[in-house]
C-alpha cells in the first residue's frame, strides 16, 4: 500500500523550488540591532523592471520601495507570471544563492544588504 506522505512533492529535484525567496515582514527592532543592519552598504533603484542573478545568498531590509519578484525556470508555463514574490518597506529578505529573477519594482527601492560568504558557517 502506497503512502503519499512517504514522497512530499515539497521534495522534488527541480532546484527551483529549492530557490525561496525568504520574507519576514516588520521584524522586531531587536533583531535589526543584532544583525546590525544599519552598518551595511545601501543599495536603491527607481521603478522599473531587472533581470538580476544571485551569486551569492543576500540578506537585505527595505527601508523604501515595493518589489514583485518573479523567478526564472518556469517561463515556459504560463502560470509562472502568477507565481512571485512581493515585499516592500519594512520587510527582511533573504534571497537565495543561484536565483534568477525579475524584480518588478513599482515604488523606489532603498535597502540595506548583505552577501553572505562561502566562508561563513
Amino acid at each position: 500500500m502506497a503512502s503519499s506522505a512517504s514522497t512530499p512533492s515539497s521534495s522534488s529535484s527541480s532546484s527551483a523550488n529549492d530557490l525561496r525567496i525568504l520574507v519576514e515582514r516588520d521584524p522586531p527592532e531587536s533583531k535589526l540591532s543584532e544583525l546590525n543592519i544599519k552598518c551595511w552598504p545601501k543599495w536603491g533603484c527607481p521603478p522599473g523592471k531587472y533581470q538580476l542573478k544571485f551569486d551569492a545568498e543576500e540578506t537585505c531590509y527595505l527601508v523604501k520601495g515595493k518589489v514583485k519578484v518573479y523567478p526564472r525556470g518556469s517561463s515556459s508555463s504560463p502560470s509562472s507570471e502568477d507565481q512571485f514574490v512581493e515585499f516592500g518597506a519594512g520587510d527582511l529578505v533573504i534571497i537565495p544563492k543561484g536565483l534568477s529573477c525579475t524584480w518588478d519594482v513599482s515604488v523606489a527601492v532603498d535597502k540595506y544588504y548583505k552577501f553572505e560568504s562561502s566562508s561563513s558557517s
